[in-house]
């Protein structure tokens, strides 16, 4: 048995939770399970990776009863952590055979439909989706005990809250409401008071990490040349094993093949991934048979592996605490590790933020030239030949010098020939270019980062004609502007825009730009990196009744 039978949960949950190995109840655990029990509304206040989902879902489970509708409801801001969630609960539940249904926007309706028509006891799910699955009558909130809302900043920072509010308005008045989120803004703080009867809170302080025995460094590159500069790094770099940090699931699977292509053993490891292909990946990366693993922010959560030499931020996270998190995974076990981060020039203000967090400078450094990593093959070329000449293990190799010899090849020409032949793998490997950052366009990027809120968007819209111009092309490098057919007319606001594209095209709200919103039209600037991913879901955006397809302006 373990700690958690003090919590007084039911037989079939501690027999689950025993044989996943929990040996005691985390801190957000301890403080919101009792709570929950009773019943009670609560705010709990905890970053990632401190035991949220058992937090309420060992509750939800204990108070679980055989019914045909939905019982619980969890809210989250992506498919993967939705996904990662519902999988947690059924293995928590296993032992009660819990119906647990995920969904999520980017998958065919029919498989979610006939799940919840056959009957879910618990339902995980993205705002967006949820939403559809109720204008559908499909879903069936009536019967709701417990709502949760998971990450319910996130939420708000992908223009999901409205979204949310009226899923949560469908819900029974008496249910019981838990949320959860790493910060509490204002908007989040009104959605308690609206939704939520005497909120009990609970707030796990920042563990304070220890980043001392991390060297921390970051190169400043374009958005474009990231990859490239990755490459050049895994040319010098002493690495013994790396995790790469990157946005999304989809940025994960291109940015491991990609590597695959240049000779770098690496996997993606995301929450579309079930527990047995996640134990997969890991068992070869615990082997050595995968040098790098690269992981969203969700699906790097519980990951149970050490001896991390390096951490790479191939883009900063919008929290900084999230950055702390990230580094925490090198420098373990007394060992040094390892941070590095790709750093472009519309990213140095979270690069502030966190060097304000943590209390230390991140250092800037310059990526390796082509003279250094031709110099560093050279090298070792050269010391591995050392260790050959020091073995002597080459009997039958010398027996083929001699004969050349003895047709008349000088030794020291042969000694060169044989080397040129050792470097033929080097040709496979061309050194990625990388283009120089010029102050003029930090500036500029610098500038483009200061990217409006909702509220701001809007009391600009008045002066946005004189101010902006009519421009159909975005003066923001970087940024390609898109126009959709909605606008005021159809009640369109900025929030919707930004929501809208960050879900379906599942790419950070945070990168899109500018937006003008007129009175039959909408013009919205968006990263030119993401634009086929973004233009690829044109079949997917909607706003209340109102379909629209993105095109280039």
């Amino acid at each position: 048995m373990n700690d958690f039978t003090s919590l007084n949960l039911r037989e079939e949950i501690l027999q689950a939770i025993t044989e996943l190995g929990y040996a005691e109840p985390t801190p957000i655990q301890s403080g919101m399970i009792p709570l929950m029990l009773t019943g009670a509304d609560v705010i709990g206040q905890a970053q990632t990776g401190t035991g949220k989902t058992a937090a309420f879902a060992l509750p939800i489970l204990h108070n679980f009863t055989p019914q045909k509708n939905p019982q619980a409801l969890i809210l989250a801001p992506t498919r993967e952590l939705a996904l990662q969630v519902a999988d947690s609960i059924t293995e928590y539940g296993k032992h009660l055979r819990a119906r647990v249904l995920a969904v999520y926007g980017g998958q065919p309706y029919s498989p979610q439909i006939n799940a919840l028509r056959r009957g879910v006891d618990i339902v995980v799910g993205t705002p967006g989706r949820l939403g559809d699955l109720l204008e559908r009558g499909v879903l069936h909130l009536n019967e709701i005990k417990t709502v949760v809302l998971d990450e319910a900043d996130e939420m708000l920072n992908m223009g999901f809250i409205e979204d949310v509010e009226k899923i949560l308005a469908t819900t029974p008045a008496e249910r019981q409401t838990a949320l959860f989120s790493a910060t509490l803004p204002a908007r989040i703080r009104s959605l308690a008071d609206r939704f939520m009867r005497d909120p009990q809170s609970v707030a796990i302080k920042r563990s304070t990490l220890t980043v001392s025995a991390i060297e921390q460094r970051y190169y400043l590159v374009h958005e474009s040349d990231k990859t490239n500069a990755l490459t050049r790094l895994f040319e010098i770099e002493p690495i013994h094993s790396a995790l790469i940090f990157a946005r999304t699931r989809a940025e994960t699977a291109a940015l491991a093949n990609e590597l695959v292509v240049r000779g770098i053993p690496a996997e993606a490891i995301h929450g579309d991934l079930d527990q047995h292909a996640r134990e997969r990946v890991l068992g070869r990366f615990r082997n050595n048979q995968l040098k790098v693993l690269v992981a969203t922010d969700v699906a790097a959560r519980g990951l149970d592996i050490e001896d991390i030499s390096h951490v790479f931020n191939y883009h900063l996270p919008d929290d900084a605490e999230v950055y702390v998190h990230r580094i925490g995974r090198t420098g373990r076990a007394g060992k040094s590790g390892v941070a590095i981060t790709l750093l472009s020039p519309r990213e140095k203000r979270r690069l502030r933020e966190v060097e304000a967090l943590t209390k230390q400078p991140v250092t800037k450094l310059e990526l390796p030239t082509k003279e250094d990593i031709l110099n560093h093959r050279e090298g070792k070329l050269v010391e591995t030949l050392k260790v050959w000449l020091g073995r002597a293990r080459y009997k039958r190799e010398l027996e083929i010098v001699n004969q050349l010899v003895a047709e008349g090849f000088d030794p020291v020409i042969i000694a060169g020939a044989a080397l040129k032949m050792a470097r033929g793998d080097e040709k496979q490997r061309p050194i990625a270019e990388v283009g120089e950052v010029f102050d003029k366009r930090k500036q500029e990027k610098e500038r483009g980062e200061r990217r409006d809120t909702p509220a701001r968007r809007e009391r600009s819209e008045t002066g946005a004609r004189s101010n902006r111009g009519r421009g159909d092309a975005s003066h923001e490098e970087g940024m390609i502007r898109l126009r959709a057919k909605v606008g005021k007319v159809q009640g369109v606001r900025p929030n919707d825009i930004v929501g809208t594209i960050a879900y379906h095209a599942n790419i950070p709200g945070y990168t899109i730009g500018k937006i003008r919103i007129e009175p039959r039209q909408t013009f919205v600037d968006v990263p030119e990196e993401s634009l086929d991913k973004i233009l690829a879901k044109n079949d997917e955006y909607r706003i209340g009744k109102h379909k629209f397809i993105l095109e280039k302006a």
